[in-house]
């Protein structure tokens, strides 16, 4: 299984071109449960599967 990892700027434009300040938003609401970054050398990066697993199952429960 590859464990491709994704840029914030990438991770915006994957959910529809949103801000840095909406994705600060998700990550703080709970209720929202958007996956956590990896922090390496003080840079957010997302694990690409779990975003999409998210992405996934926000589009089944929409």
């Amino acid at each position: 299984m590859e464990r491709k990892l994704i840029s914030a700027a990438t991770v915006r434009q994957l959910c529809g071109g949103i801000s840095d300040m909406t994705l600060w938003r998700w990550l703080d609401d709970a209720a929202l449960a958007f996956p956590k970054p990896v922090y390496i050398q003080r840079r957010r990066f997302w694990r690409e599967a779990d975003l999409m697993a998210w992405l996934d199952a926000r589009e089944v429960a929409a």
